[in-house]
């Protein structure tokens, strides 16, 4: 399957959005579940907006450097029991490595 370029922008978001909500919340851990680039990654979290998808960052107490998790506040229109029943369809059309 060939996704086009507004097609494999939308998977991301909604396969970021799946990870974060099943613990997969932080950059270096959303960044090994994927293998893309850690400025993809921030530029998919930031584009979770443009889906009306709210999340937060909350830092871990004590912790300097950002260090803390992101945690999905407002699915906004996206259904997320349908993303995480097609989550495996979605990782596999981005090309992404299976989750261990």
């Amino acid at each position: 399957m060939t996704l086009s370029k507004t097609q494999s922008s939308f998977y991301r978001r909604l396969y970021l959005a799946h990870l974060i909500e099943h613990g997969i919340a932080s950059v270096p851990a959303l960044l090994e579940a994927t293998g893309m680039p850690r400025r993809t990654a921030q530029d998919t979290l930031k584009a979770l907006e443009e889906l009306d998808v709210r999340y937060e960052f909350r830092p871990t107490p004590g912790q300097r450097h950002n260090s803390g998790r992101y945690t999905i506040v407002d699915w906004g229109p996206i259904d997320p029991a349908w993303v995480a029943r097609h989550a495996e369809r979605i990782r596999d059309a981005l090309g992404y490595p299976p989750l261990t």
